[in-house]
């Protein structure tokens, strides 16, 4: 029997390629890792991906498949072991809401916040905060998103509010997740860096923010702001 053909590009400070990997882990599916320089995209990406032309991008066997929320729902519908996404079709549907919601509205807000200044920069922290207070109000008191205090689909799509939103806090001198404000994120945070397949690959702290500390001076610059 022919061993199946699985590989993931993905780019080392990316969180949309941390999800797909988690979910790959999670499911116990073996999986060979490409690190791609998104700044110098290699032929083989603009090949795979030339609709986007970003990672992630899932290959297996044959089949190609670019963005990371559909590659998950791909990967727990090829594997059903161990599943993400809920049963229940409404809960599925309510799990799928709010990982758009937190991309949409809390993501891009939260990015915002750290580059701009004055005014906008006011409105974007005033919108993150509105954004994760709804998100707060999801947890209810569970332990993880996911049913029956499992982590689950919503807990890896947005898991990227655990370790890099904070890391983008400190990049731009404020403090995004204030442990009295949200106490049922901060109880989820610490459960969900703690759980092996998130603690043993995440990537250097101190790395991250050098990286994240350098791409907001080049957005200051892009929008003609003064530096830090």
């Amino acid at each position: 029997m022919e061993t199946e053909v699985i590989k993931l590009l993905g780019f080392w400070s990316s969180p949309f390629v941390f999800r797909v990997e988690w979910a790959l882990k999670l499911k116990g599916v073996e999986f060979e890792y490409i690190e791609e320089d998104i700044f110098n995209k290699t032929n083989r990406l603009l090949e795979l991906n030339p609709v986007h032309k970003k990672v992630p991008v899932f290959v297996h066997d044959q089949k190609v498949i670019a963005e990371s929320f559909v590659i998950i729902e791909y990967i727990d519908e090829t594997w059903t072991q161990n599943p993400l996404l809920p049963q229940d079709p409404y809960q599925r549907a309510m799990a799928r809401f709010w990982a758009r919601f937190a991309e949409e509205k809390l993501m891009d807000a939260a990015w915002t916040s750290i580059w701009s200044k004055g005014e906008q920069k006011e409105r974007a922290e005033k919108e993150t905060i509105e954004a994760l207070e709804k998100i707060e109000e999801q947890l209810k008191g569970k332990k993880y998103f996911g049913v029956d205090d499992k982590i689950g689909y919503l807990d890896i799509s947005i898991g990227w509010i655990s370790y890099w939103l904070p890391i983008w806090g400190e990049v731009g001198s404020i403090e995004i997740l204030d442990p009295k404000k949200f106490p049922g994120i901060t109880a989820w945070k610490t459960r969900f860096l703690d759980h092996p397949v998130i603690r043993d690959s995440l990537p250097p702290r101190d790395k991250m923010l050098e990286y994240f500390h350098k791409r907001s001076q080049e957005w200051y610059s892009r929008f003609g702001l003064s530096g830090k």
